[in-house]
């Protein structure tokens, strides 16, 4: 569970993190409000959710494991580790 949160919040940052190295590549302090207006923070906010949910369409559509999962457990007392059948 944790994982897909953090996948998905990773994916949604991606665009204001290019932004702050954009601006700290040209030698600009990349946290002065006059570089975060309302227009670049919407459109950051819109490329962060269209990222997020195109890397969650992408990992969804190319996962191939099929089947159901069956948990760890203990066979003739031996630990069978976690599959998908």
């Amino acid at each position: 569970m944790w994982r897909a949160f953090l996948e998905t919040a990773l994916l949604f940052l991606t665009p204001f993190l290019a932004y702050t190295l954009f601006h700290a590549a040209q030698r600009r302090w990349p946290f002065v409000a006059d570089l975060w207006h309302r227009r670049i923070v919407s459109s950051l906010t819109i490329a962060g959710l269209l990222t997020a949910v195109a890397g969650m369409l992408a990992l969804g559509l190319t996962e191939r494991q099929q089947g159901a999962y069956v948990p760890a457990h203990v066979e003739n007392g031996k630990l069978v580790p976690g599959r998908f059948q």
